[in-house]
């Protein structure tokens, strides 16, 4: 755990003293060097337990994939930032490129930890360099309302938690994951209810869960690229990986508890589908995509079947690398054209036809094409889902056939029609935009191939 988590703590001094010319090569090679170690996190002795262990941080097949996602993301959030971030002063790019560094530092701390506190204070830190990320280096005003819904909306969630874990430590003596999961849980009494949903709010906001999801469009629509970036592939995954290592603990209360979160979660994936039909703006549709995508591993997570688990995991890993691909190239698109208006910037397939390429691919995985991951995970919850009642299959039905309705009109609004007058005069895309979105969509492309690496402990 240790040789990835050092190198990157020293990233942050080589940030500052290492020469302004070499600055972002340095950060992307350093980072790139430690996703590639991180990289040896996949192979397990065992096929189920903990590995690389100490007393505090340790990996086992449900985090590793999400740690090995979250090392892989930040060379690839400092190669997308470098365009917007080169007229700024030194000092701020220095700044900035220490803050995605402190986040990941958190985010490997948060998915290691073996300790439930610990994890509880780790996904707290997180909301500071996301907020201090979304705040000062957003695009608009608006960013500071962003901001603000940003943290209060975890902030709020995340209080129940925090007191349900502390009546947990009073009752169990322990919150280790080690040990928990063996200890008799006996809080018997009328708050237990209470004290069920104060466990699961915080994570269920972070999903988000429609209904608590306000925060996510202004949030993703605010933040500069790599903010985006983060948020989709990363952060909304906290909270379901969150929810998988506290329902270990509930399972005696869980059942009947769970269902108005299924329904919410399951209505969510339709209303939110159905808000991204009617976007004008991109990356506002591609952050309710991501509300309906997250909607579905809810769903798949509350039901606490092995299938809906390893469903859940599965999708949460491609749409990840999907929704940051996305995000990337919304982002090319707005630098180039000043906009994130569908209806001001179309045809561009016959000005960048790589580009095109890249789109075609990324809304193929986001609406689930076979093979892709994306699909192995949506028919393993879909199944699952079905399986526990055969009602579901209405709503999970419809939402996906939205998905795919909204995720062929982002490509066609974008790519195809005639191309406006108005920017016939476009830069052509650059071989770093190219690479950006290569390690995007190769990792989800090679996954098809050995797709045992992120199903879990469940199969």
């Amino acid at each position: 755990m240790l040789k990835v988590l050092i190198p990157t703590i020293m990233m942050i001094p080589t940030t500052w003293v290492v020469n302004k010319k070499w600055l972002w090569t340095t950060a992307s090679s350093q980072g790139l060097m430690v996703a590639t170690v991180s990289l040896t996190w996949m192979k397990w002795e065992t096929d189920t337990g903990w590995a690389s262990s100490t007393p505090y941080i340790a990996t086992d097949p449900l985090s590793t994939p999400l740690l090995v996602l979250s090392c892989w993301l930040l060379p690839l959030m400092i190669i997308a930032s470098q365009n917007h971030m080169s007229v700024e002063p030194i000092s701020r790019q220095r700044t900035f490129i220490a803050l995605l560094t402190s986040l990941q530092i958190f985010l490997i701390l948060a998915f290691g930890a073996t300790e439930i506190m610990m994890f509880f204070i780790m996904f707290e830190a997180t909301l500071i360099p996301t907020l201090i990320i979304i705040t000062r280096w957003g695009n608009q005003a608006e960013r500071l309302n962003a901001g603000t819904y940003f943290l209060f909306y975890t902030l709020a969630g995340s209080l129940p938690l925090l007191v349900a874990l502390l009546i947990l430590q009073k009752d169990t003596g322990t919150l280790s994951m080690f040990i928990i999961q063996h200890a008799d849980i006996s809080i018997v009494s009328s708050s237990t209810k209470i004290w069920w949903a104060g466990c699961l709010l915080a994570f269920l906001v972070k999903m988000p869960l429609y209904g608590v999801h306000l925060w996510l469009p202004k949030a993703h629509v605010e933040a500069p690229i790599a903010g985006s970036m983060v948020l989709a592939a990363v952060l909304l995954k906290l909270g379901g990986y969150g929810m998988m290592r506290v329902m270990m603990i509930l399972t005696p209360l869980t059942k009947e508890l769970a269902y108005p979160f299924i329904i919410l979660a399951l209505w969510g994936i339709i209303m939110t589908g159905s808000i991204c039909m009617r976007q004008t703006d991109l990356k506002s549709m591609i952050a309710y995509s991501s509300v309906s995508h997250m909607g579905l591993v809810a769903a798949g997570i509350l039901i606490q079947t092995p299938w809906g688990f390893t469903g859940a995991i599965i999708l949460m890993i491609a749409h990840g690398l999907v929704s940051s691909a996305l995000f990337c190239m919304a982002n090319t698109n707005y630098e180039r054209t000043h906009s994130r208006t569908l209806l001001l910037a179309r045809g561009l397939q016959a000005l960048l036809p790589l580009m095109a390429t890249w789109w075609f691919i990324a809304s193929l995985a986001n609406l689930a094409l076979p093979p892709l991951p994306n699909l192995m995970g949506e028919l393993m919850i879909i199944v699952s889902m079905f399986n526990w009642s055969y009602f579901t299959i209405l709503l999970t039905g419809l939402g996906t056939l939205i998905t795919a309705g909204y995720s062929l009109y982002m490509f066609l609004m974008t790519q195809r029609g005639p191309v406006p007058n108005h920017i016939i005069g476009l830069e052509p895309s650059h071989t770093r935009e190219h690479l950006l979105v290569t390690l995007h969509l190769a990792p989800l492309i090679l996954l098809m191939l050995k797709p045992e690496l992120m199903w879990g402990w469940c199969m």
